[in-house]
């Protein structure tokens, strides 16, 4: 598995001699990587997705042997990327997969390269690995492509500005002069919308079918609340993590002789009421949006199987 860079959110746009700003796209991270023989398409948990996006497999069998890419996987409709259609090509079955990627292409925005032709790259300043990235990626075209980058910070804010209607959720910056933060927020990410991680402590609907998660945010007087509905590929991920531990807590109790038990609770659903949930214990973590609790109910972006 290949530890990612990861970054730390600010609140305002970073200015200093140095810095490089890139758009932060609003899809699914993913290494690639190109072997002697095939290739492997790799989600930042670590997870293997390569036939999920057959696409974007074939066209990195371009690269050199050797070579390994950090980026984020976007699928763009209507003028503008669209992060559930991601979400959808990632959930699809092999033979699915397929269809797919003919109706709802796959684009890679490309941010760095790890490895060129077997040479690790990740100790070289992020300015040489940046200029390799080009040189490598330009001649070769969509679906692979590097993000725009710039070192002034004044076209920076403009992106910051204007981008979103794209579907770009802000920026990125990183200094021009420091190695790959494998595994470390070695990065600053500035967003425009409120994104942050919260802990899962239930869900509603039923074990096979997740209707949305209830979530305690790390702000406010935590008071569980329940998310929007899930989407498609949300909800088959859960179903898994559920009965994965269903089975796991049937063994104890089997080998304890002891029953198992459905408790459930009640969270708060914003224009609902009080709804009745099924705990999770342990929690599991996720990505969410919110604004507050006068807003629309928080929207759950990813798990983090990460943490």
């Amino acid at each position: 598995m290949i530890r990612v860079a990861l970054a730390a959110a600010v609140r305002t746009l970073p200015r200093g001699a140095g810095l490089a700003y890139e758009p932060k796209f609003d899809g699914h991270r993913m290494v690639v990587v190109r072997s002697e023989a095939d290739v492997a398409l790799q989600a930042r948990s670590g997870r293997i997705v390569t036939s999920a996006f057959p696409d974007l497999a074939a066209a990195a069998l371009q690269l050199p042997a050797g070579t390994v890419l950090d980026g984020e996987v976007v699928v763009w409709h209507e003028g503008r990327t669209d992060f559930a259609l991601v979400q959808r090509r990632a959930a699809a079955t092999p033979a699915r997969a397929t269809v797919l990627a003919q109706s709802l292409p796959a684009s890679y925005a490309a941010f760095d390269v790890l490895e060129l032709a077997g040479l690790d790259l990740r100790g070289r300043p992020y300015e040489r690995r940046r200029a390799l990235l080009v040189d490598l990626l330009l001649p070769l075209g969509p679906p692979l492509q590097p993000v725009p980058m710039t070192t002034d910070p004044e076209l920076a804010a403009t992106w910051y500005e204007t981008l979103p209607a794209s579907g770009i959720e802000g920026l990125v910056v990183k200094r021009l002069d420091q190695a790959y933060p494998a595994g470390r927020r070695g990065w600053q990410k500035l967003r425009h919308t409120d994104v942050r991680d919260a802990a899962v402590v239930g869900y509603t609907g039923t074990p096979r079918r997740p209707l949305a998660l209830v979530l305690v945010l790390p702000v406010g007087d935590e008071t569980p609340l329940v998310s929007s509905p899930l989407s498609a590929a949300l909800r088959a991920e859960v179903a898994g993590i559920v009965a994965s531990r269903a089975a796991a807590t049937a063994q104890e109790a089997t080998a304890a002789a002891a029953p198992t038990g459905t408790a459930t609770a009640t969270a708060t659903a914003i224009g609902l009421g009080e709804v009745t949930f099924r705990p999770l214990d342990p929690p599991l973590a996720a990505e969410v949006r919110h604004t507050s609790a006068r807003h629309p109910p928080p929207e759950v972006l990813r798990l983090r199987t990460d943490l």
